[in-house]
């Protein structure tokens, strides 16, 4: 049993989750969570930075100003996060 997924909040800090493994591939990366065995696909290079530095900032945001994402492009950025947090591929960093 899996624990519920947290509404995402770019302000808060978030990770990968502990349980899901990501393979870079030509088009970013595939993303695998052996907790619920859903598999996603991140089709973008600059999401898979973002996706493997979350740890390193004080929050998705932040994260986000850290990997060069443009300011008209951080909305579907934040969508794209808000998709893997309910997925449960990220969580929120405590």
């Amino acid at each position: 049993m899996t624990a519920p997924a947290t509404a995402f909040d770019p302000a808060l800090p978030w990770r990968r989750s502990r349980s899901v493994a990501l393979r870079p591939e030509p088009f970013g990366a595939l993303v695998y969570s052996f907790a619920n065995r859903k598999l996603s696909f991140l089709k973008s290079k600059t999401l898979v930075s973002v996706v493997e530095s979350l740890a390193d900032h004080p929050s998705a945001e932040a994260t986000l100003v850290a990997c060069g994402v443009p300011e008209a492009r951080r909305g579907a950025y934040v969508k794209a996060l808000a998709d893997l947090a309910r997925s449960q591929m990220i969580e929120v960093r405590t």
